[in-house]
């Protein structure tokens, strides 16, 4: 990609260097070069997102470019450089590390997944609570994994099921499942929310979602690094935001175990709504919980009534759900 004007990383001495021979001390400069780029691009993190940028790039913790004046070659300066470019044109930072922390772990993401957020970590403390030893849980819309692989993590005795509808998302989700060695109690699942389900589980204890819920006619009027990079199936939940959901509220009562819970996290102003849906869907001691902001970001219910095993169109009873190949 070519760079915008001025994002060259400068040569003080105009010297041409063997590639193969790192330079030290340059690390400042190329820091101090990356921050007024990203600066005059109007990126308010301008100087920590260079740090980053640079610290990603030689391997290296982001204070040990300053307490340890990391060597640095003409081909990792060049990459450097391109990826100030990238970040100027506001790609995602994370898109351009490869990676996100979420609740403790290092997950890949990509342009094809929604990069985890840390208030979707209260997501997770909620519904790590509401799950009794040795349940099963159902991630819906699982992206990177983060939900699904968060959970696995952090309970040994817990199965999950991750369904998304996006191939490309489950590439990234394996990816992430593989590298953190929970391939034995993650299955991922490609379909419609609860559609690959109903071809072969029984009842879930758990349901646990972060599904779209942005309305769509505020989709553009986010940031231009969300807006144009990260996925739009991933941010829009319709009209009112509440249209997936409304969907996931009415199909849980179908997969849910006898006192199974469902906790989503939701959007703005649609708590009193989405509370009375719930009711409606014959949940219980239904709850919402606030984020750092003040924000109804959480809600939550119990089912009353049990669920059975899931049939399908003949009504046969399927089998408990092992491991799937994605399409």
């Amino acid at each position: 990609m070519r760079l915008p004007q001025g994002a060259a990383v400068r040569k003080a001495d105009g010297v041409r260097r063997d590639p193969r021979q790192p330079q030290r001390g340059r690390a400042r400069d190329l820091l101090a070069e990356g921050a007024r780029v990203l600066s005059a691009a109007g990126l308010p993190t301008a100087r920590r997102d260079a740090e980053r940028l640079l610290a990603g790039q030689l391997g290296v913790q982001r204070f040990a470019l300053y307490t340890e004046s990391p060597a640095v070659s003409e081909t990792e300066a060049a990459h450097y450089a391109d990826a100030l470019g990238r970040r100027a044109l506001h790609v995602p930072l994370q898109y351009l590390l490869g990676w996100e922390e979420f609740c403790g772990l290092k997950l890949r993401v990509g342009p094809a997944v929604l990069i985890p957020r840390p208030e979707t970590e209260t997501l997770v403390e909620w519904a790590l609570a509401l799950t009794p030893p040795g349940s099963t849980v159902c991630d819906l819309g699982t992206g990177s994994g983060c939900v699904a692989c968060a959970i696995a993590a952090a309970r040994p005795d817990v199965r999950v099921v991750a369904v998304d509808v996006s191939a490309d998302a489950l590439g990234v989700a394996a990816e992430n499942v593989t590298a953190l060695g929970l391939g034995d109690r993650v299955t991922l699942l490609r379909g419609d929310l609860f559609a690959p389900l109903r071809s072969g589980m029984g009842a879930v204890n758990l349901i646990v979602a972060n599904p779209p819920y942005i309305p769509s006619r505020v989709i553009p009027t986010l940031p231009a690094e969300v807006r144009a990079w990260e996925p739009r199936g991933a941010l829009d939940g319709g009209p009112d935001g509440m249209a997936i959901s409304r969907r996931i509220i009415a199909g849980a009562p179908a997969v849910l175990a006898r006192g199974g819970a469902l906790v989503i996290e939701i959007g703005e102003g649609q708590a009193a709504g989405l509370s009375a849906a719930m009711r409606v869907a014959g949940f219980r001691d239904v709850s919402t919980r606030r984020d750092l902001n003040g924000v109804e970001r959480y809600i939550a219910g119990c089912l009353d009534s049990p669920a059975g095993p899931i049939r399908n169109a003949a009504g046969a009873p399927r089998v408990a759900v092992g491991p799937v190949e994605l399409d």
